[in-house]
């Protein structure tokens, strides 16, 4: 394993295990509201210092992007953390839920962790080596029918400006596919898109710690990932389409019509 992967392994570990171990005691949390559905708990602050201390430790001069803290230093080298995808879902004792760390040098994502502390499920990826799920090497799904596909999304939660048009997507996929699921960590729905779970994913209005992680795993286990119009800005606007390389291009078909300028925005 890469040395900085490894690192990377180590701090969602423990930020892990800080989970679980609060998970038993989710009544006596300290919850403050972001905005309209948007929570973050001790928890999700207390595992982002775990990772940001873990990461600083073995790297001083990288610079951490984060979801709760934002930006620290300046480096080629940006550690990405979303420190609890699925925050609403661990409030609820829901178990889907996960630890996102990406590594981007140089605007590139180069290695990514996601680990799912409930079900132990440690997904890795180095860029040029592959992606791995508890050292079991992982590829997409081979399907090539939209018809027998199931596919991952998430719901706007947050910002509906996009509603209309991820409801028009949604209703033709619910009529083309064999279904459609919404467990509510995107993080690991890549993950799980990358182990064969999925045969496509898309959702809008996302942000950089949510998928920076997920979509290496994706490209790592032989899939594809763009923005909804088929391009690579999908780490800037966070509007994400996914899929095999067969049902990719399908689903930016059914996506196209629906696309308004905002979405189509780099």
């Amino acid at each position: 394993m890469h040395p900085m992967l490894n690192t990377a392994v180590k701090a969602a570990r423990r930020a892990g295990n800080l989970i679980h171990r609060s998970s038993d005691r989710i009544d006596h949390l300290t919850v403050t509201k972001k905005s309209h559905a948007d929570f973050v708990s001790e928890v999700d602050r207390a595992a982002e210092q775990t990772i940001i201390q873990t990461l600083l430790e073995a790297y001083p001069d990288h610079a951490i992007l984060a979801e709760e803290s934002g930006n620290h230093g300046e480096s080629e080298f940006v550690w990405i953390i979303d420190p609890l995808d699925g925050t609403t879902n661990f409030l609820h004792g829901f178990p889907q839920f996960s630890v996102s760390i990406a590594l981007q040098h140089k605007g590139i994502i180069t290695q990514a962790v996601v680990y799912d502390p409930i079900k132990n499920e440690l997904f890795t990826a180095t860029r040029g080596r592959g992606a791995f799920l508890n050292d079991k090497r992982l590829r997409v799904t081979k399907r090539i029918h939209l018809a027998d596909s199931l596919i991952g999304t998430g719901f706007p939660y947050t910002k509906f400006e996009h509603m209309d048009a991820y409801i028009g997507i949604f209703k033709d996929l619910m009529q083309r596919t064999s279904g459609l699921r919404r467990p509510g960590s995107a993080a690991l729905d890549l993950a799980w898109m990358a182990a064969g779970r999925y045969d496509g994913f898309f959702e809008t209005g996302l942000h950089i710690w949510d998928i920076a992680a997920g979509t290496l795993l994706i490209t790592e286990a032989g899939g594809m990932v763009s923005d909804l119009q088929g391009g690579d800005t999908f780490l800037k606007n966070c509007h994400i389409c996914a899929g095999n390389p067969n049902i990719h291009p399908l689903l930016l078909e059914v996506i196209k019509p629906h696309l308004t300028p905002a979405l189509k925005a780099k």
